[in-house]
């Protein structure tokens, strides 16, 4: 089932944009070769580098974390980093891309990663929580009403989940230490630029 197939029919440009803005590979290959294009034009300095690499160190540790216990569709994931943020792989990938917008030293990395944020995670977002909802019903609105989307809950809100951190689900759902090569890869090459 297309993301956008509940949604009212609209024809040119605006169906395009809307298909794009709600298609799950183009979101994730944007950030891909985001990624990729600071890093091989970045001119950064030590200072940056480390500041940036600190925070997208943080953000592939948070998407490891978050990787290890979601269990896509078939289990509501409300411990681990889900008892502090709904959506805490795309807390991951937003540090991921500030991380590597400040190592990079480019001034319009900013400019395009607000612009990548803004045209997807808005509606990714609004469509997840419908979709948990739709499928979890009140467990998910129990969880989500104490639960903030992005920005963390302290203390945690733990929901009635008991699933534990698991490497094979990590790696299996979602290839996360394929995606963490990738990310070091990337940033060897701004270092070495």
């Amino acid at each position: 089932m297309s993301r956008t197939e509940s949604m009212p029919e609209v024809q040119g440009i605006q169906k395009i944009i809307r298909a794009l803005r709600y298609h799950e590979q183009s979101r994730q290959w944007f950030a891909i070769l985001f990624v990729l294009l600071v890093s091989l034009l970045g001119k950064t300095t030590e200072m940056l580098f480390i500041a940036g690499s600190i925070i997208a160190g943080l953000g592939i540790i948070i998407r490891m974390w978050a990787a290890g216990y979601v269990m896509k569709n078939k289990v509501l994931s409300t411990t681990g980093p889900y008892a502090y943020v709904r959506h805490p792989l795309y807390v991951g990938n937003i540090l991921l891309l500030a991380g590597f917008s400040i190592a990079s030293g480019l001034w319009w990395s900013y400019l395009l990663m607000a612009a990548l944020l803004w045209f997807y995670y808005p509606p990714t977002i609004s469509y997840e929580d419908n979709k948990l909802h739709g499928i979890f019903g009140e467990q998910w609105e129990n969880w989500s009403k104490d639960v903030k989307a992005l920005i963390p809950t302290f203390p945690a809100k733990a929901g009635s989940g008991k699933s534990k951190w698991s490497f094979k689900k990590s790696l299996i759902q979602n290839g996360e230490p394929v995606i963490v090569v990738y990310l070091i890869w990337c940033l060897y090459l701004l270092y070495t630029n």
